[in-house]
């Protein structure tokens, strides 16, 4: 959360290179319901007390569904300890892999070993597969699946051939006894989870706080996840429906497409016979669906 020239408590320097928070989210489902916000100065690690606040999210988790699990996180939060944690918890997890200081060609090497390569276009091969660590922790041994992509490139997407190969590697640490590609496309939805946190910063306008004082941020992220869920719920049952004013078929709509097609609903307050009355103008197409997720909430 870019919060640069100003001097709020907590204000850092974030890895994205400028000054701002860092604050964790966790998101259940495709809907993207907000299970834990937890607000952070900008230069604190993405794991510093990650496992606790892991253990909070799957707990929540799991009062709100019987269904499986499956955690996805990023590569930030690529430690045994958070795989071991997932273990105790009883949760399925897809963990994308910080290569850290890992040498391509070495991997490339053991890709020619291990893999089949794959010519998805020319100038482009690709070999996946499967590698298992054991790593000792605590005197206990564990054994963890990780699956690998290695991609080769002669020649770039727009057609220019190049001196030397380009070589990229990638890695999903995983609890999932799944084909490797069904494993990688489970993971590419974890995209999805950046248009939430867009939601959140751009839609409910929460990019640059409004306070000094960083419990006050903090409290003002809380109420905003409150917000966020209660218009999720609203988007969810008012605006994919037949009698919604929005045309095209959606599973879901953003936050803002909520708002202005709701919230901003123009009516007039009237006070007649004691009573307060919303008076909406003659051709209103949101509507026929305020009037009934009003029902719903206000009598339902």
């Amino acid at each position: 959360m870019d919060n640069s020239g100003t001097k709020k408590a907590g204000v850092l320097r974030t890895y994205m290179g400028y000054d701002g928070y860092a604050p964790m989210v966790a998101y259940l489902g495709e809907e993207g319901w907000c299970l834990e916000t937890e607000f952070r100065e900008g230069s604190q690690h993405s794991q510093k007390n990650f496992p606790a606040f892991f253990e909070r999210v799957i707990n929540k988790a799991k009062e709100l569904t019987k269904h499986p699990l499956l955690a996805r996180l990023d590569s930030a939060h690529d430690s045994v300890e958070n795989r071991i944690k997932a273990k105790t918890l009883d949760v399925d997890f897809i963990i994308k892999w910080n290569p850290r200081q890992a040498d391509p060609q070495e991997w490339f090497a053991r890709a020619s070993m291990e893999g089949q390569w794959k010519e998805t276009r020319p100038g482009k091969r690709v070999s996946v597969f499967s590698v298992f660590e054991e790593p000792f922790v605590d005197g206990k041994a564990y054994c963890f699946r990780r699956v690998m992509r290695i991609t080769e490139r002669t020649i770039d997407k727009a057609g220019q051939g190049l001196l030397i190969p380009e070589i990229t590697i990638e890695g999903w640490g995983t609890s999932l006894d799944l084909p490797e590609d069904r494993i990688i496309k489970l993971y590419e939805d974890h995209g999805t989870s950046e248009q939430f946190h867009s939601e959140f910063k751009t839609d409910l306008d929460m990019e640059r706080l409004p306070s000094g004082k960083f419990e006050t941020n903090a409290l003002i992220m809380a109420m905003a996840s409150f917000s966020y869920n209660i218009l999720r719920l609203i988007g969810l049952l008012g605006l994919v429906n037949k009698d919604s004013p929005v045309r095209h078929s959606a599973k879901r709509r953003r936050i803002k497409t909520v708002i202005q097609e709701l919230i901003y609903t123009a009516a007039r307050l009237v006070k007649s016979g004691r009573r307060l009355k919303l008076r909406f103008g003659c051709v209103c197409p949101a509507f026929p669906v305020f009037d009934r997720l009003y029902g719903s909430f206000a009598y339902g």
